[in-house]
């Protein structure tokens, strides 16, 4: 079958794109881990040998490395000089290094990640919090997407965009260099750890990757879901996504005003336990409320009255077409229009093809369900079958812009591309 006339698809692909780099620490052990008394041993065989090279040779090995490696960071003295700091705690009594040698240590305790060499997928989102330079009737947005490198470990990544006053959509050229934040708070919880990290704001967006910082997230920071939430006037973009440490996940909470600062918490509750969950864009009779899958199978309905705790759920989705029999899940917040809450869904099917579907639910009381797609309203075509993960196409997040739907999804969990989708038309193709 065809895809809907009224979704188009744009031919803006975002790739992969493995020059693309950031300086991550390396102990030698898996992050963020801390070291174990092996690590340690080792890291003080590597400072000896570091410690009993001549003042000469030192010189020139650390020449060796600026040449080899300035050009693809910012500031990588510095980085050196602060990796020397972190490492302090690990190492035994010493002698006083050198600058050369302190800087040569942090080299020693850093290695290079491609974060996106692998894939760039499941993106969301958002209008951009700033709209100076938007042309007349247009929109500039924000656009997070999943990165993932070496050890297939997620990591979060943005770029940014604009939207014509005809729908036209343009995607900004990425920044030559990529950055990781730096930690301002860490607060140590019985959840976990609630951490902001912050960026330069001399940063582009598309610099900033943010990068596991904690054990929950060891392997990956998976599929976030950003929505732009009003609240009595203020806008707080939020995003809540799966925390995986290489065997257990959760769902936890990031939030932010201005896409440079971001607060990272852990969520509370037995539905806090599963992922996909995604909140909607305001409060509904005075409570936070969540779409949300809590048995692998079905959609529910949550209340928060604190934004962190999640339990319960009334389930108000469950597979009805063959397209998806397997299981359904959220593609990200519902998005408010006249009608109802526009709630895009992915179904499972033969040989566990993923689409792309709609479901309507009632403005006022969101578990009463007034239509649903019949039909996908996207699957993959012939030409996206290929990748990472075959026969998927997947999105954590849609926007409204004047009577169209912006539709960013991801392809067989490798690239993404855009859609566009005519409101009035997918209303009348609502069953």
């Amino acid at each position: 079958m065809s895809q809907a006339s009224f979704l188009h698809r744009q031919a803006l692909y975002l790739r992969p794109d493995p020059t693309r780099v950031i300086v991550r620490p390396f102990k030698p052990a898996t992050e963020p881990r801390d070291l174990n008394p092996t690590d340690k041993t080792r890291a003080n065989h590597i400072v000896a040998r570091i410690l009993a090279l001549d003042a000469k040779s030192a010189a020139s090995l650390l020449a060796d490395v600026l040449e080899n490696f300035q050009g693809r960071h910012r500031n990588l003295l510095e980085t050196f000089e602060l990796r020397a700091d972190e490492m302090e705690d690990a190492l035994t009594r010493h002698d006083s290094f050198s600058e050369i040698q302190r800087q040569l240590l942090g080299a020693y305790f850093l290695n290079e990640y491609s974060f996106e060499a692998s894939a760039l997928f499941n993106p969301s989102i958002v209008p951009h919090p700033h709209q100076q330079g938007a042309p007349q009737g247009g929109l500039r947005f924000i656009l997070s997407l999943r990165a993932v490198g070496e050890g297939h470990v997620s990591s979060l990544t943005f770029r940014t965009g604009t939207i014509a006053a005809d729908g036209g959509l343009t995607v900004d050229p990425t920044a030559r260099l990529a950055s990781s934040p730096e930690i301002g708070y860490r607060i140590f919880g019985p959840l976990g750890d609630d951490i902001e990290v912050t960026f330069k704001e001399s940063r582009d967006i598309s610099e900033r990757v943010i990068f596991p910082v904690t054990e929950s997230q060891s392997h990956g920071i998976e599929d976030a879901r950003f929505v732009e939430f009003i609240d009595g006037g203020r806008k707080t973009y939020y995003a809540t996504y799966t925390a995986y440490t290489g065997l257990a996940i959760r769902s936890e909470l990031l939030e932010t005003s201005d896409f440079r600062s971001f607060r990272m918490t852990p969520l509370d509750g037995a539905a806090a336990r599963n992922k996909g969950m995604a909140l909607f864009p305001r409060r509904i009779h005075g409570k936070y409320a969540m779409i949300a899958r809590q048995d692998n199978e079905n959609l529910y309905l949550i209340y928060s009255k604190d934004l962190y705790r999640w339990d319960g759920g009334q389930a108000i989705l469950k597979p009805q077409f063959p397209w998806e029999f397997v299981q359904i899940g959220n593609c990200g917040s519902p998005i408010e229009l006249d009608e109802g809450w526009l709630l895009l869904t992915h179904g499972v099917g033969p040989v566990r093809r993923y689409s792309i579907g709609a479901a309507l639910l009632d403005k006022n009381d969101p578990t009463k369900v007034l239509a649903r797609s019949v039909e996908p309203l996207l699957r993959p075509e012939p030409s996206e079958r290929e990748g990472y993960v075959p026969n998927v196409v997947y999105t954590c997040g849609a926007m409204r812009h004047k009577d169209q739907i912006i539709l960013p999804y991801a392809i067989s969990d490798t690239y993404s591309n855009f859609a566009t989708i005519e409101i009035a038309a997918l209303m009348r193709a609502l069953s």
